[in-house]
């Protein structure tokens, strides 16, 4: 919290350079949040939402208009004090999820939180919504090991109305008892967050925003590889197939549902959490590096549960190659000519996702939940 709220307060005193863009156009160094912002102001004052507004930020607004009306109570307050509260509700949210995850070990716990901590500054440091995504995602799963249903549901759509990211843990919830009911409370939250904008819009106006919507993600979507599979795919080798990589993806993400007399085992539902996140992050076209703190996020999860010296090597490659790779650590002109180009951030997620697909695959999870109780109760141990 104290991180979300200095960066907040360095951010707002930003100056930009005499004679720069920033400068000319007053752009500051919160742009997500104002791009947030202004979507309301735009919003009831029936404005196109998914045009550019260059006087007011850079970039384009892409969530939905729902998101927009959620932005209402930091709309209404003086820039600082509203970039504060954004960026500690990013950060709360995100660090409560895990606080709240059943890690076996405090130890484990400890570990997680220190382990996702840089990514989430980089994420904190745009103002980013990401952190927020990654601990609602997290909190519904919780919400359903804990059979809140209602809850979860809530937590699921509210998420998926940020982001379409949501979608990617709903096939898991289907395999959770009274799936009936639990369906039934998915389509009454997507009703009433699909509708919320008719608080400020007409019927018609809010279909063409929706229309709209879709035309922008279509056409952005036709633009950019992302820091991703795609753009992976792309840099290193020449593979242009986005719409083909992301259907592979897509096959290779449902593949251990087949598994699912598995799903019986916390283990297994956990890993498959993991799992999702990290694939919600490396197949989207658009995966920036602050986005990472979602799949940082599963990587964290996997890892508490998964320990080998193996996956120990792939969890250093991680840090050193996907968290410090925006860092200082590296030098400018290997971060602009070699990270950025061959999209060096997604390689280690990569291959971590592919491991926890073999491990979905392959593991004994019945014989791997009491391996892992016996490890944990050992004296001294490395887990424990």
């Amino acid at each position: 919290m104290l991180v979300a709220v200095i960066i907040s307060v360095q951010h707002y005193l930003y100056v930009p350079p005499l004679n720069s863009i920033d400068f000319k156009y007053k752009y500051t160094h919160y742009n997500d949040y104002l791009l947030f912002r202004q979507s309301f102001f735009h919003l009831i004052q029936h404005k196109d939402l998914y045009i550019g507004y260059p006087y007011e930020y850079y970039d384009l607004y892409k969530y939905t208009p729902t998101f927009s009306i959620l932005m209402a109570p930091l709309a209404y307050l003086p820039n600082l004090p509203g970039l504060i509260l954004w960026n500690a509700l990013n950060a709360l949210v995100l660090f409560y999820a895990f606080r709240k995850f059943p890690f076996s070990t405090d130890k484990k716990l400890l570990f997680a939180v220190g382990f996702i901590f840089i990514e989430a500054t980089t994420a904190l440091i745009i103002s980013e919504s990401n952190c927020l995504m990654a601990g609602l995602l997290i909190l519904a799963f919780l919400s359903f090991e804990n059979k809140k249903l209602f809850l979860a549901s809530f937590l699921l759509i509210l998420a998926t109305f940020i982001k379409p990211y949501g979608l990617a843990l709903i096939p898991i919830f289907l395999f959770y008892p009274s799936k009936w009911k639990t369906l039934g409370y998915l389509a009454f939250w997507s009703a009433v967050l699909l509708l919320l904008p008719l608080i400020a819009v007409s019927p018609n106006e809010l279909i063409g925003i929706y229309h709209g919507w879709g035309m922008l993600l279509k056409n952005d979507h036709d633009v950019s590889y992302g820091i991703s599979v795609m753009g992976w795919l792309y840099t290193w080798f020449g593979i242009d197939g986005k719409y083909y990589t992301l259907a592979v993806g897509l096959l290779l993400f449902m593949l251990p549902l087949l598994r699912y007399k598995s799903f019986e085992y916390k283990t297994f539902r956990q890993l498959f959490l993991a799992f999702a996140l990290v694939w919600v992050t490396i197949f989207n076209h658009k995966a920036e590096s602050p986005g990472f703190i979602i799949a940082i996020a599963g990587v964290a999860i996997w890892f508490s549960q998964s320990y080998s010296k193996f996956n120990l090597a792939l969890i250093i490659l991680c840090f050193l190659f996907t968290i410090m790779s925006p860092a200082d650590l590296y030098p400018e002109y290997i971060r602009n000519h070699f990270f950025k180009p061959y999209t060096i951030k997604a390689v280690p997620c990569i291959i971590i996702w592919v491991k926890m697909l073999y491990e979905l695959m392959t593991t004994d999870f019945s014989a791997k939940e009491i391996t892992l109780r016996e490890k944990s109760a050992a004296p001294g141990s490395l887990l424990a």
